[in-house]
């Protein structure tokens, strides 16, 4: 696997892993039944947490990517021919 695939690969499930993420937790503040500033959307999430889930999804993305590149290095999806 080249630098430029592995870093590709790498990217496309922090993204996946990062959006999947999102939602997990999240307590609007017309669930929390809390009052908003004026100008603030009651549906807006009470915390965002954005920093602890982009670390998640850096984790969970590099636990798949390793997957991913010794399925690549074994030849395990025959990439390679000779099958």
């Amino acid at each position: 696997m080249s630098l430029f695939l592995g870093i590709a690969i790498y990217v496309i499930l922090w993204w996946l892993a990062f959006f999947v993420m999102l939602p997990i937790g999240a307590q609007s503040l017309h669930e929390a039944d809390e009052q908003s500033a004026p100008g603030v959307e009651r549906g807006a999430p009470k915390s965002h947490r954005v920093r602890q889930k982009a670390l998640w999804a850096a984790g969970i993305a590099a636990v798949v990517w390793l997957g991913v590149a010794w399925a690549v290095s074994v030849d395990l999806f025959g990439l390679y021919g000779g099958r």
